[in-house]
């Protein structure tokens, strides 16, 4: 892993992240971007057919180089400068921040997406939310961090999948293993459940799935959980509690614009509900 993309809007949360991206940056020897969108109300849907003065854009895209610099030196400044030191560069344009995150993403090489949440529980996943947009629209891994999450030695990693695409998951868990690697942290396949007992037809499901793993993944440390709940949400939170979980990934599989419009993916919900680092991975289209 190389680089590492941190969004940035200024405000303490995304401050709390950055602070997390710079550390995780460290540990694995990677370098790292912080990002800044700057969104123009010419853009935005209220404004109609305003057109922003140039000279303004350029005093947005001026102040928000003089916060990213600042940003990278209290990061800098912050640090332990014993072992690797990430270089950081930094990088904004006007524009909404999925396309902005994209747009760099596909001309520069971009490991990972590193982004806070707002902290607010599910009432932050309102339509619009950036959160909520980039889990729809990366097509890179993305990490979340909430207000509350505190860096720790990532040791004990949870997969969660519902084994309704196994293919689509095991290519996910591909790109998981060389951060495990790095990290030299054990993974925790786990699947929640409803029902007295798991069907045969899900055992097999698991057992193929947990033989492709084993002869194709070339990593030993990769275990397998089932949870009894009755709400997908509440097992997983549940095992990050109490099951010494240090990261939690989940698989983000599209949904029609109306299923979108009126309701949120399990992992939308998860990123409002948990302390610990949730990292989504797209779906392969």
């Amino acid at each position: 892993m190389k680089t590492l993309l941190v969004t940035t809007d200024f405000s303490a949360n995304a401050k709390h992240a950055a602070e997390y991206g710079y550390k995780l940056a460290k540990q694995i020897k990677a370098n790292m971007v912080l990002c800044n969108a700057v969104i123009v109300p010419a853009e935005m849907p209220q404004a109609g057919t305003v057109v922003w003065p140039m000279d303004d854009l350029e005093l947005l895209l001026g102040d928000s180089t003089i916060g990213l610099e600042c940003l990278k030196s209290e990061l800098e400044k912050a640090a332990n400068t014993n072992g690797f030191i990430p270089e950081i560069t930094i990088k904004n344009e006007p524009g909404i921040l999925t396309d902005v995150v994209e747009s760099y993403a596909e001309s520069q090489s971009v490991d990972l997406v590193v982004m806070g949440t707002h902290g607010e529980g599910m009432s932050s996943f309102l339509l619009g939310n950036h959160c909520k947009n980039m889990i729809a629209n990366t097509t890179r891994p993305l990490m979340l961090i909430s207000p509350d999450t505190q860096f720790v030695p990532l040791k004990k990693i949870a997969f969660a999948t519902d084994f309704a695409d196994p293919e689509n998951d095991i290519q996910s868990l591909f790109h998981l293993i060389p951060l495990a690697k790095i990290l030299g942290a054990e993974i925790l396949l786990t699947h929640v459940y409803d029902g007295e007992e798991l069907t045969a037809e899900l055992k097999k499901t698991i057992s193929d799935f947990m033989t492709h793993v084993s002869n194709k993944a070339n990593y030993p440390h990769i275990y397998y959980r089932s949870v009894r709940n009755s709400k997908v949400e509440a097992g997983l939170s549940w095992l990050c509690e109490h099951g010494q979980v240090d990261m939690l990934v989940m698989v983000h599989r599209p949904h029609s614009f109306v299923y979108r419009l009126l309701k949120s993916s399990h992992s939308e919900k998860m990123a409002g509900r948990i302390t610990i680092p949730l990292l989504v991975f797209p779906a392969v289209k």
